[in-house]
C-alpha cells in the first residue's frame, strides 16, 4: 500500500524563499543564506527563520554556516512555483504587452494564489495567440490597442485578424 502525502501548506513568503533557493541553486554551485537575503532584500535573521521553517517541513537541508540545498520534495514544489511565475510573466509580457518590471511584480504576487486550472487556461490562451493566424496581435502602448503582427500585414490592422474598427 502506497500512502500519498499532501504537500505542506506554505505561506507566500515561504514560497518566495523556496523559489529563490531554486533559482539560486541553478545559477550558483552553492546557495548561501546571504545570497538569499540579498536576492529577496531581507535581513539575515529573516532568512534564518524561513530556512528553519522550510527545514522543519522537510523542504530544505539547512544547518547554520552551511550552504542550503533543496530536498526532492522541496525541489518539486519550488519547480512548480517557478513554472507558475514564468508562465504568468510570459502571459503578461508577450500576450498583454505589460512592461517587464511591472509584469515581474504581478507574476510574483499572483503565482501564490492562482489555481492550476486557471493558469493552464492562461498558458493555453498564450499559445493560441502566438500560433493562431486569426489572433496574431501585439499590444501597442501608444495607441492603447492591439495591432496585427501577421506576416504580410503591412497596415497593422487587417480583416484576417479581425482587428479592425
Amino acid at each position: 500500500m502506497h500512502l500519498r502525502m499532501n504537500p505542506p501548506v506554505l505561506s507566500a513568503s515561504l514560497e518566495d524563499y523556496l523559489e529563490t533557493i531554486f533559482f539560486l541553486s541553478r545559477e550558483e554551485e552553492k546557495t548561501r543564506p546571504k545570497d538569499i537575503a540579498d536576492r529577496l532584500h531581507v535581513r539575515a535573521a529573516s532568512v534564518t527563520g524561513a530556512l528553519k521553517a522550510l527545514a522543519d517541513k522537510g523542504l530544505v537541508n539547512y544547518a547554520p554556516y552551511a550552504s542550503v540545498t533543496l530536498t526532492d520534495q522541496g525541489r518539486s514544489i519550488a519547480s512548480k512555483i517557478a513554472g507558475k511565475h514564468e508562465a504568468l510573466l510570459h502571459f503578461f509580457t508577450q500576450v498583454l504587452g505589460v512592461e517587464a518590471s511591472e509584469a515581474e511584480e504581478f507574476a510574483c504576487s499572483m503565482e501564490h494564489s492562482i489555481p492550476d486550472h486557471i493558469l493552464q487556461r492562461l498558458v493555453r490562451f498564450a499559445e493560441y495567440t502566438e500560433k493562431c493566424p486569426n489572433f496574431n496581435a501585439n499590444w501597442q502602448e501608444n495607441a492603447e490597442e492591439y495591432f496585427c503582427r501577421a506576416q504580410g500585414c503591412e497596415s497593422g490592422r487587417c480583416e484576417k485578424c479581425r482587428l479592425v474598427d
